[in-house]
């Protein structure tokens, strides 16, 4: 029989619009791939997966009625347990015959092969294609099971006494194969093929699906609905665009919000809105996220990005007035805003500096105190870093002041209601209070990055607070052993470690990574767990992975950190060093002359000397090597000094001729005690000098 398309639906009450993307993907891909998988649908088999507010939905193109019979041969029992010596069938051998569906009379047609070291027998035989209700009611059934269902229900059937789980209880379920109905079951529900369309603007109370391929036509013309997630989604961000211009602004962008506007609505319609322009006296940060979290609106920005009193709301309806829609939606978010009014006139009657106190009385970890310990513990960090960076008693002053306030407005009404805003809110309260601007950013921006790719903190002094706010949770932490392990991260330290590190590399800031950690750690009590080591190895390990995303390779990174240098600044310009070292024709020589060296030096047992005695350099090969070293040394030396790190790593391109040489005429083991200490003498100089910029062994092949 020719191939059909294959639609399947599961219709539901509302999904959770958090999971509906996740949940429609993952039922389309893992009911195409049982297909594939049993041979009723092709690799070629188009999957166009559909989720709505209230089905799931996958249209399969490309599958048979029937899957092809295949051949397969199996492996029954070793040759010495099947045949008696006089080449007979055993009883064992009969009994799995017979539980094969096959008897005696199949003796003539097993095979003989080796198996491992032993001889066995083979049955070979043809195993019938599964048919399309059969193969789809298994992919049915494993699809359901593997559905990642973030809160299962539990419901009854009609009956009143069958249980049902699933995520939402499901009412409908169509299955169809071109136009016909295939006779699979699922939830409790027998495959039909009528589905419903929207609530409300359905042009008929149900829709039955004439064919597989007209799903996505038929339920857009009948059900008023745009089954396709994707294509409901492109929708929603076209009129968005042309709402926003027609009200001269641009919306809020955010990608999140949009995805759960779509898994909300199946027939969207994009309504302008307004709110009283007095509440734009609220910082905009706040009005933003309720009208975000709470309404599921986007907020209209001026070419300036500052929020205007408009905003769009995406509507599940499309009345011929939409004048009650939209007076609707704004009586309701005309008290959200007014909260957020009272919440931010309530938290200015008081200072922050006010508040710090009561951070005493609030809980930060059970092994680690309250948050009035900690923010005394920030304070003693930033101190430390501010000193470290040399920014004078100013920079320590003001940095001080910002750790002292950065964790007060943890405790106004506002980021009570909205947690998502502290530090923001603590700065807009900050400048309130009168403290100085560079205080003021500090205390907003010490969290930053919260995020892949979020901007640093924009000022020196927030540089200082973040830094401080971040070792200060990765030694609190890893003091009482509570570092990550595999992909669990409670307390999002890869997170802080990404931070930590992009500040000091992206920042250029010339300050020692050890003594930043040692300061952490000095913050904490005595009897609080020195976990010096672990912190850092943990931030070398994530640095690895930070210096790969931004485009260096594997043995680019690996050269430059396994020096395990203090000071991060200068880490691109140790990498663009390499890169440009690897590139000359002598590299490949150097580096795999390096490692000889590294190998050879790592097996001396006692002191190295460090002196090389020139009357003991007999053979040509290695004066060469002492009077090319001599010269090359001191430029590369200085060029290092004065961080131009590429051209002292190119300066040693002139060393390879004499350290091929070298090896290939000298002893370096002489059994003169005298002649071998100074050639490994020589090496040690020459290691020294070649790896000052990376350990250039690890670019060998």
């Amino acid at each position: 029989m020719t191939a059909q398309t294959l639609l399947v639906e599961l219709f539901v009450e509302e999904l959770p619009p958090k999971a509906l993307k996740k949940l429609g993907e993952v039922f389309a891909a893992t009911l195409a791939e049982s297909l594939k998988s049993q041979g009723l649908a092709s690799a070629e088999s188009t999957v166009t997966p559909y989720a709505s507010p209230r089905r799931l939905a996958v249209q399969v193109r490309g599958v048979a009625a029937k899957a092809a019979d295949r051949s397969v041969q199996q492996k029954l029992m070793p040759v010495a347990v099947a045949l008696t010596a006089e080449g007979q069938p055993t009883p064992a051998l009969l009994k799995k015959l017979a539980a094969l569906g096959a008897d005696a009379s199949a003796l003539p047609q097993l095979k003989r092969a080796m198996d491992g070291k032993a001889e066995a027998l083979f049955l070979d035989s043809t195993v019938a294609g599964a048919t399309l209700a059969e193969g789809l009611q298994k992919a049915l059934d494993e699809t359901l099971a593997k559905l990642p269902i973030p809160k299962v229900m539990t419901y009854q059937l009609a009956d009143g006494w069958t249980d049902v789980k699933f995520v939402r209880p499901a009412h409908r379920l169509v299955a169809l194969h071109g136009s016909e109905v295939v006779p699979v079951a699922a939830l409790g529900l027998a495959a039909g093929r009528t589905t419903l369309g929207h609530r409300f603007e359905a042009a008929t109370p149900e829709v039955a699906i004439t064919d597989a391929d007209g799903y996505a036509s038929q339920l857009a013309e009948q059900g008023a609905v745009i089954a396709s997630f994707a294509e409901r989604r492109a929708e929603i961000q076209r009129q968005l665009a042309a709402a926003a211009k027609a009200q001269g602004g641009t919306p809020i962008d955010d990608e999140a919000l949009l995805d759960e506007v779509t898994a909300l609505v199946e027939r969207p319609n994009v309504l302008a809105c307004r709110f009283e322009p007095e509440f734009l006296d609220v910082p905009q940060e706040c009005l933003i996220l309720t009208m975000k979290a709470n309404q599921k609106y986007f907020p209209l920005l001026d070419e300036a990005g500052k929020l205007t009193n408009q905003f769009l709301v995406v509507s599940n309806i499309r009345p011929a007035d939409a004048s009650a829609v939209v007076g609707g939606n704004e009586r309701v978010v005309r008290p959200r805003l007014a909260d957020a009014k009272f919440f931010f006139d309530q938290d200015r009657k008081r200072s922050l500096e006010s508040r710090v106190p009561a951070l005493a009385k609030v809980v930060y970890h059970g092994k680690l105190g309250s948050q009035g310990e900690r923010v005394e513990r920030v304070m003693a960090i930033a101190r430390a870093v501010a000193q470290q960076l040399g920014g004078g008693e100013s920079l320590a002053r003001q940095a001080d002041r910002a750790a002292l306030l950065a964790k007060a407005d943890l405790l106004t009404d506002m980021v009570g209601e909205f947690p998502e805003l502290q530090g923001i809110m603590g700065g807009y309260y900050a400048r309130h209070d009168g403290e100085p601007e560079a205080v003021a950013f500090a205390v907003e921006d010490h969290y930053k990055p919260r995020f892949a790719g979020d901007e640093l903190p924009r000022n020196e002094v927030g540089v200082v607070v973040a830094l401080a706010d971040k070792l200060e949770t990765l030694a609190g932490l890893f003091g009482i052993g509570q570092q990550p392990t595999g992909d669990k991260d409670p307390f999002a330290l890869r997170r802080h470690a990404l931070g930590v590190i992009r500040m000091l590399v992206e920042r250029r800031l010339q300050v020692s990574l050890p003594a930043m950690v040692n300061a952490a750690f000095a913050a904490f009590p005595a009897s609080h767990g020195q976990a010096h080591a672990e912190v850092l190895n943990f931030l070398f390990d994530r640095l690895v992975g930070y210096l790969r995303e931004l485009g260096y390779s594997a043995k680019e990174v690996d050269a430059v950190v396994a020096l395990r240098p203090d000071i991060w600044a200068e880490l691109p310009q140790r990498l663009a060093a390499v890169r440009a070292f690897a590139a000359l024709p002598e590299a490949e020589s150097l580096a795999a002359a390096n490692k000889r060296v590294g190998n050879i030096l790592k097996k001396v047992e006692g002191a190295l000397s460090t002196e090389v005695r020139e009357s003991l350099l007999g053979e040509a090969a290695e004066r060469a090597l002492f009077e090319v070293l001599g010269s090359i040394q001191p430029r590369s030396d200085a060029l290092f000094d004065s961080r131009d790190y590429t051209a002292s790593l190119c300066a040693l391109a002139a060393m390879k001729a004499p350290v091929d040489a070298f090896f290939d005429d000298v002893m370096v083991n002489a059994e003169d005690p005298a002649l071998r200490a100074n050639r490994l003498a020589l090496l040690g100089r020459l290691h020294a000098a070649m790896n000052r910029v990376a350990d250039l062994s690890r670019l060998a092949s």
